[in-house]
């Protein structure tokens, strides 16, 4: 056996990853695998777990951020993890150089379980060889906004809403507000003092009276990226801040998908505020207000001014209260889709070819079958004809059913028929993930008066969904259920709520 690499997406990811490896190995605990991070102050020196994976037989798997992806050299290395993405072709084939190192023979006499090297191989979760492959010299990942520049942005996309709908009482505001940001400025320092003429133009009150497109032009090219030498300041109230920002542009153009999504979040902060602290104590009659649906039902600007007044200076004091993630206690649904088995032979081929292989065959079957041809012209066939056209299908390459059409199109319920009809172009068939998403977006939204713990019970319902491709009553008093009340669903809901949503996770996975 040889070595291996995964490089993980963050530390937190690779944790994660060493738990599992953790819980599947049980007798290699805490040897088989571990965690290599640069701010780990037990991975250097002798005896160092970078020492450790260079020279020992122990660990096996290095779960790495950004630490090995490059000038690392572990000869008996000849499995190359990618579960992260990649952007630069340079760093890509740096990576991929980690397990091109063959072993000399020295080190094939003092290891001997590690006997030789002829190749390595590679497994690559995030498609990043389809990326190189469409994009030869990659792209460069978004470079991070400032969150000074953030909320100036934000401010100004507000601004534009407000003159597009003339709401004198909210241009008056954010130009009061922006005014502010840009009064914050640190007088002395030197991205201001390159930037002085044009902020002497903003400074003008006749800039702010007589705004017309260019105006804007101007402040979102020239002026906002400058705000980024704001310093000192309470970023967690910043953040706050312009959410509320933004919700109050979803507000003013009616956006309702994005002030549901803003609320969530806002909520969230809110719920973190602990009122054992005094100074926070102080707005808990505000705290309790906004927790009620009817606070939301039509906020004015008055009201968010107050929210950000008020309780985005209390946003340095919050407390996590659960966990960020939310653990299922369930199995782990594993999907083969890259590659797909099908024929009396067990052919293998992967999954994206065996699609187009279904797709062309059944659209080159239609010149010939009446049933294909009266499903493509709209007209009603019956059980009998489709178990035909299945049984047509099924018998001649690419020997299609329906379990290895679920499989290939990833959704868990979907019936033969709206395969058919998806193929030929006549309805869109999303994935499982998708349709169960967006039935729970649309039963929330018919049910605005649920609270964040009751949506958040939702959202492990549907997790649990997605993840199991089924659901019974008695699953809804379990794990992981009970994490979100100690009755699970009894204790969240009303016995009435329990039979709706009963009901309608039936027919979700029917």
């Amino acid at each position: 056996p040889g070595k291996s690499i995964i490089f993980a997406i963050s530390k937190a990811h690779a944790r994660r990853l060493q738990e599992l490896f953790d819980k599947l190995y049980p007798e290699h605990k805490g040897r088989l695998a571990r965690v290599l991070v640069s701010d780990d102050r037990y991975v250097y020196g002798k005896g160092g777990l970078l020492h450790q994976f260079k020279h020992d037989d122990m660990p096996r798997v290095a779960i790495s951020v950004d630490m090995l992806d490059t000038g690392v050299d572990i000869r008996e290395v000849v499995n190359l993890v990618f579960a992260k993405p990649v952007f630069t072709p340079v760093k890509f084939w740096q990576m991929i150089g980690r397990g091109t190192r063959v072993l000399e023979e020295d080190l094939k006499k003092r290891k001997p379980w590690c006997p030789e090297k002829d190749g390595f191989l590679i497994i690559d979760c995030w498609e990043n060889f389809e990326r190189f492959g469409m994009e030869p010299r990659g792209r460069e990942p978004g470079a991070q906004v400032p969150l000074p520049v953030r909320l100036f942005v934000k401010r100004l996309d507000k601004l534009v809403a407000a003159i597009s709908l003339e709401r004198s009482d909210a241009i008056q505001r954010v130009i009061r507000d922006l005014k502010a940001d840009l009064a914050a400025l640190p007088k002395n320092n030197v991205i201001v003092a390159d930037n002085a003429a044009n902020l002497a133009t903003v400074r003008d009150n006749a800039f702010w009276e007589r705004l017309d497109h260019e105006d804007i032009k101007f402040l979102h090219q020239l002026i906002a990226p400058v705000l980024r030498a704001r310093s000192g300041e309470d970023f967690k109230a910043m953040r706050f801040e312009t959410e509320v920002v933004e919700l109050g542009t979803a507000l003013l153009t009616e956006n309702t998908d994005t002030f549901e999504a803003i609320r969530e979040s806002i909520l969230a902060q809110i719920e973190e505020l602990p009122l054992t602290v005094n100074i926070v104590a102080k707005e808990k009659d505000l705290i309790q207000e906004v927790r009620q649906p009817a606070w939301w039902s039509s906020p004015s600007e008055d009201d968010l001014q107050s929210l950000v007044d008020r309780l985005a200076p209390l946003m340095k004091y919050r407390t996590r209260r659960s966990p960020a993630m939310v653990h299922l206690d369930i199995e782990d649904a594993l999907l083969v889709k890259e590659t797909v088995e099908f024929g009396p032979e067990k052919e293998r081929i992967s999954t994206k070819v065996y699609r187009e292989r279904v797709e062309a065959y059944i659209r080159a079957l239609v010149n010939e079958n009446p049933v294909l041809q009266r499903i493509q012209r709209g007209e009603e066939v019956s059980d009998g004809e489709i178990m035909e056209l299945a049984e047509i299908l099924r018998s001649q390459d690419p020997y299609v059913t329906e379990e290895l059409l679920r499989k290939v199109y990833d959704h868990k319920t979907a019936r033969f028929i709206q395969f058919i009809r998806h193929v030929l172009g006549l309805e869109m068939l999303g994935s499982w993930p998708e349709t169960v998403t967006r039935a729970f977006d649309e039963f929330i939204l018919t049910h605005t008066d649920f609270s964040s713990l009751q949506i958040r019970f939702l959202m492990t319902l549907k997790t649990f969904i997605i993840q199991t491709g089924r659901v019974q009553k008695r699953n809804l008093i379990e794990a992981p259920f009970t994490q979100i009340h100690p009755k699970g669903i009894r204790g969240v809901f009303t016995p009435v709520e329990i039979e709706e949503i009963v009901q309608f996770a039936d027919n979700l996975v029917a």
